[in-house]
């Protein structure tokens, strides 16, 4: 029931903001517990898988990962790797079966704390007064785009990897890829095979192999229950949420994405970009680190396979060690922009969460909300869908129904314990 506080409130006891994959989640629970609610969506249900993804884009971890609330994988291809119409599609289903209640195409504007008396949540389609919300906006808000950007020529053509779409949106020429995270080293890998000429501007992002003994690799590590590992008992703790993504790739039923070999085929590779002085684009010398830490990361992922193997006697083929198929010589820190004929620019450097429309003290001093399993000490405010909420799946399709069940039944436990407490008042 919504009841009207005034002519311009409605109340619904909790709100949800987002409305992807974890917002519809949190939904699914709460109304198999018969608790009332509303999603409020910025734009359109899972608009960002249908406009955030370039046109080759697959899932990097098998389907079989895929496992929404009331709705695992129901295709015929559990060790395959969904497409982006398919992964659309995928979502869409679990859309409808969910069939949630929600606001779209309507931004929160700001959220305040009314002390015991919950939320005031300000949207441009009205106020609303809550009890309880669930922040399900996720952490990838604004595209990061350094300020040496705006020095580069009028007549480079740039963009964020969110606006990536194919080879044929940019102009004849070569492309500077800047970071080799999961989108870089991967969007590095669509423009090359479609002949582009390819510069990368490598970071420190880790690799780790598709297959190995036999498997893919996510198999094994679900079988050693990696996925199934929570924060606190990660080596890093909560610093692992900072961890940038390893690169590989299940386009063309799955491989693993070697820069290396890149590079002999006429990728060029560069260190970490630093700068820009008017006419040549500059790098850190950092290349052999870059490529040396990626395949550290690939070899001790095989090698702790290859532990549990050991340990269980299981039947597989033969351990190996990747060694690099080529090695940079000396380092190049300049590249003229004219002499190398880049006409494009792809960052591919993430994002930086913005909250500000949150005026609720939850953050630290990098702007990341602080909570445990998704829990504030804010009473009545949660997050769901961040990097590592709880698991690694937690920022998955794989971990998020785990995260929301759990969370829905602390708002329960919080609907109850407020209901007594203002009986008793």
């Amino acid at each position: 029931m919504h009841v009207s506080k005034n002519n311009s409130e409605k109340y619904y006891p909790v709100i949800i903001v987002g409305g992807g994959q974890a917002g519809l989640s949190i939904s699914y629970y709460l109304q198999k517990s018969g608790m009332d609610h509303l999603v409020i969506e910025k734009t359109t249900v899972m608009n960002a898988w249908k406009h955030k993804r370039w046109d080759s884009f697959t899932l990097v971890t098998p389907n079989w990962q895929c496992d929404l609330p009331g709705h695992s994988y129901d295709g015929d291809d559990p060790h395959g790797f969904m497409s982006r119409d398919e992964i659309i599609a995928y979502l869409e289903r679990f859309a409808e079966k969910v069939n949630a209640p929600v606001l779209e195409n309507t931004s929160v504007n700001k959220i305040v704390s009314r002390g015991i008396s919950g939320y005031r949540v300000e949207t441009s389609s009205g106020i609303f007064l809550t009890d309880q919300v669930v922040v399900a906006a996720g952490g990838y808000h604004e595209a990061i785009i350094p300020r040496m950007a705006e020095r580069l020529p009028e007549t480079i053509y740039q963009l964020h990897s969110e606006q990536y779409r194919n080879p044929q949106q940019l102009p004849e020429g070569a492309v500077l890829v800047v970071g080799s995270g999961q989108s870089g080293a991967q969007i590095a890998e669509d423009l090359h095979i479609a002949g582009k000429k390819v510069y990368l501007a490598t970071g420190d992002a880790p690799r780790c192999a598709r297959f190995y003994r036999g498997r893919d690799v996510v198999d094994w590590l679900a079988d050693m229950k990696y996925y199934d590992m929570p924060v606190h008992e990660h080596p890093l703790r909560e610093a692992v949420r900072d961890n940038t993504n390893h690169y590989v790739t299940g386009r063309d039923g799955g491989r693993d994405i070697d820069l290396r070999k890149f590079a002999l085929e006429g990728m060029e590779l560069f260190g970490s970009m630093s700068g820009f002085d008017g006419d040549r684009l500059l790098f850190k010398d950092n290349l052999t680190e870059n490529l040396d830490r990626a395949d550290e990361v690939y070899n001790n992922i095989n090698m702790r396979i290859d532990d549990y193997i050991a340990a269980n006697n299981i039947d597989a083929p033969g351990a190996y060690s990747y060694e690099p198929v080529w090695r940079p010589g000396q380092a190049r820190s300049r590249l003229s922009l004219a002499d190398s004929n880049i006409t494009a620019v792809l960052w591919c450097i993430g994002f930086r969460p913005d909250f500000s429309w949150l005026d609720v003290p939850v953050f630290n001093g990098m702007g990341y909300p602080q909570h445990q399993r998704g829990v504030t000490s804010q009473p009545g405010l949660y997050f769901i869908g961040l990097p590592w909420l709880y698991t690694w799946g937690s920022g998955r399709f794989s971990g998020i129904a785990r995260d929301a069940d759990y969370l829905c039944r602390r708002i329960s436990d919080f609907s109850v314990s407020e209901g007594a407490e203002l009986k008793s008042a």
